[in-house]
């Protein structure tokens, strides 16, 4: 029995509200029989609630987001979407393939430098994906398709997008991307979920002690683009290769923290042989939880929630202020279609482009 024929346990869907041009949104929940449970609407593919027990089997919301699909729509700092066709940023919005330059919307300003952040004006976090319940290995599971038209946002090609959704038996939540295209074009999706251990609305995460296997990283200049250096987290306050306090040391005079607002910058992960490996892990001391994030990327972006101010009003009448979600996007690394030292994004016609990413929960 194929993966499409198998029935689907425990996948329930209802509606999550109307977008302005009238389609409806729907929301697709993902039980594991443990209690610990994945939200995802087809609106963007975001994660819009993540249920993980703490040490004393309470289970809680730890995914920042939204009660109905109009935010997502509208003003969303990209909460849970899916990200796409290139996650972070590309220098002035412009990159040149194959001897042609192309010119894309240029949505985000750093510094005042304008650059493209994440797909562009309407990048796949503006979407209403195909979706279809269905299972993997035996796990309840969620596939979106979407197809991105040549020209689409200024990128070349007909890009047709899979990502499946999988709950896994060790209550972790695992995300396969795949994608072809029919023209030659830069490639590299993600996962933009905001995650707060100790529940949503429920504080910031500075007190949240990270680990990134990771002995390098990829300064950036002003515009938040990397400058291609490969450089050293040693004796820097992004040597997270013991465990230190998110807040620990970002309040450091640092140039680079600076640059950022706090954490918003590319690691480079040791394992960058393209395997299933361990990239970060995440303690709550308080709640106990733990999120160890598994990718086959190359590099993981951390984001600190620099920019959320509390005036957006998120699900149950929280708010989500300042440094109140962390992000650990797995990725290629920024603007790496124009700078030659870093790997490759470009996908041509006959290749297929895969990334799995998993999202663990236990608790200790």
């Amino acid at each position: 029995m194929s993966a499409s024929d198998a029935p689907s346990p425990a996948v329930t869907v209802q509606s999550f509200g109307k977008l302005p041009d009238g389609r409806e949104a729907r929301l697709y929940t993902l039980k594991h029989p443990s209690g610990f449970a994945v939200e995802i609407t087809d609106f963007a593919g975001a994660i819009v609630r993540l249920h993980a027990p703490d040490r004393a089997g309470r289970l809680a919301d730890v995914a920042l987001g939204f009660d109905t699909v109009a935010p997502y729509a509208k003003d969303s700092p990209f909460f849970g979407a899916l990200i796409g066709r290139v996650g972070n940023r590309i220098a002035g919005g412009r990159f040149t393939l194959d001897g042609r330059t192309y010119t894309l919307a240029t949505n985000n300003s750093p510094g005042g430098i304008p650059c493209h952040l994440h797909g562009g004006k309407l990048g796949f976090d503006k979407v209403l994906w195909s979706a279809e319940p269905t299972t993997r290995e035996g796990q309840p599971a969620l596939r979106l398709r979407y197809t991105s038209a040549d020209g689409e946002e200024g990128y070349p090609g007909t890009l047709s997008v899979e990502v499946t959704y999988s709950l896994t038996a060790d209550t972790g939540l695992r995300i396969d991307y795949s994608a072809t295209t029919d023209r030659a074009t830069p490639v590299s999706l993600t996962n933009h979920a905001y995650f707060n251990l100790a529940g949503a609305g429920h504080g910031d995460i500075l007190g949240h002690e990270l680990t990134l296997r990771a002995r390098r990283y990829t300064p950036v200049t002003p515009g938040l683009i990397p400058t291609g250096e490969l450089a050293s987290v040693e004796g820097t306050p992004f040597d997270f290769t013991t465990p230190h306090a998110i807040g620990a040391r970002i309040g450091q005079k640092h140039e680079q923290l600076r640059f950022g607002g706090g954490y918003d910058h590319n690691w480079v992960l040791d394992s960058a042989d393209g395997s299933l490996a361990l990239a970060a892990t995440v303690h709550e001391p308080t709640s106990g939880r733990v999120l160890e994030v598994l990718t086959t990327e190359p590099g993981v972006q951390c984001y600190t929630g620099n920019f959320l101010d509390g005036k957006m009003p998120g699900k149950s009448g929280a708010t989500y202020p300042y440094r109140s979600g962390f992000c650990l996007e797995t990725q290629h690394f920024p603007d790496s279609v124009n700078q030659p030292n870093f790997p490759s994004t470009i996908l041509r016609p006959g290749q297929a482009y895969r990334s799995t990413t998993v999202y663990r929960f236990s608790s200790n």
